[in-house]
């Protein structure tokens, strides 16, 4: 067992003596001009190749390698290396931009194919990634607003100024309400765009949508001050002006105004079931008050 034990740390030594020996290698492959000199000076008065790497501790190989460049060109500085060439021109950059700020959904392969088109030369999507990047554009999801109108925008803005003086108890009697929808299908949202930092809001990076189809489930609900009522869940099918007074205004909202009084209010949105005369008819019965709401309000209901 001690002869293994021994072994072992016999083999882990020569391991580590053996990487630092290649650290120390490649950290001395590139010597310095004077360096390089003063062994090329020494190699010219007739020392030999070993001596000169053991004198200045660096490989064999190095100093031979050195030795064949000064022979060869007659020189002991080290040539310039560019490094791989860069496989756009300026023109080439400029146009990868355009094209990404002309059609901000491309994706990077798209305008990799339209540039090798243009150009005749193969150019990868990782290419226009990196010069896209360069120039300060980066691949982010399209935010997700509301269509408005200017008819849409004035009614919200009157409606901001003729509340803007309501205090706690004011706000405190409204009973805030509307439905969500869940959708059970697969939506990522995984529309990208090019843009730059901090233009998240800019209009050409917003898209407008009101409509999502698929399957879902339709949740109620509603808040006060202090107060909430519970979930409701809509069983399957569309809801239409009964539903929503036998579902939500008669077990839910009629309670709350039975504890409030004659000060409550209600508010919900324009949806058609709950403009239907049905539950205006509910509304007006049980002295119910619905508070005035712009259409297309979303970012106003808490």
């Amino acid at each position: 067992m001690q002869v293994d034990v021994m072994g072992e740390c016999l083999s882990s030594i020569k391991h580590v003596v053996g990487r630092e020996r290649a650290n120390n290698q490649s950290v001395r492959r590139h010597l310095e001009a004077f360096t390089r000199g003063r062994i090329i000076g020494k190699l010219e008065e007739g020392r030999s190749v070993t001596s000169v790497a053991a004198e200045f501790g660096i490989a064999h190989s190095i100093v031979s390698r050195h030795w064949r460049q000064f022979q060869t060109t007659r020189t002991a500085i080290r040539g310039f290396s560019s490094g791989r060439p860069r496989g756009t021109t300026p023109t080439d950059d400029r146009y990868i931009v355009l094209q990404a700020r002309r059609n901000r959904r491309q994706t990077a392969g798209e305008i990799a194919r339209h540039t090798t088109q243009a150009t005749g030369r193969p150019i990868s999507r990782f290419t226009v990634a990196r010069r896209l990047h360069g120039c300060g554009l980066f691949a982010r999801r399209l935010v997700r607003c509301v269509p408005l109108t200017p008819a849409h925008r004035r009614r919200r803005s009157l409606w901001c100024r003729e509340h803007r003086g309501w205090r706690d108890n004011e706000w405190g009697r409204v009973l805030f309400t509307d439905e969500s929808r869940f959708s059970l299908s697969s939506d990522s949202h995984r529309i990208l765009i090019w843009r730059e930092r901090g233009s998240r809001n800019h209009p050409s990076n917003i898209i407008e949508r009101d409509r999502y189809g698929g399957r879902g489930v339709l949740v109620w609900g509603g808040i006060m001050l202090g107060s909430r009522t519970d979930l409701h869940i809509f069983d399957a099918g569309s809801v239409n002006g009964t539903r929503y007074c036998n579902e939500i205004l008669l077990p839910y909202v009629r309670l709350f105004r039975g504890s409030m009084g004659l000060q409550f209010l209600i508010m919900d949105d324009n949806a058609p079931c709950h403009r239907t005369v049905a539950a205006e008819q509910l509304l007006e019965s049980e002295d119910i008050e619905r508070m005035d709401w712009p259409a297309r309000s979303p970012d106003l209901n808490p």
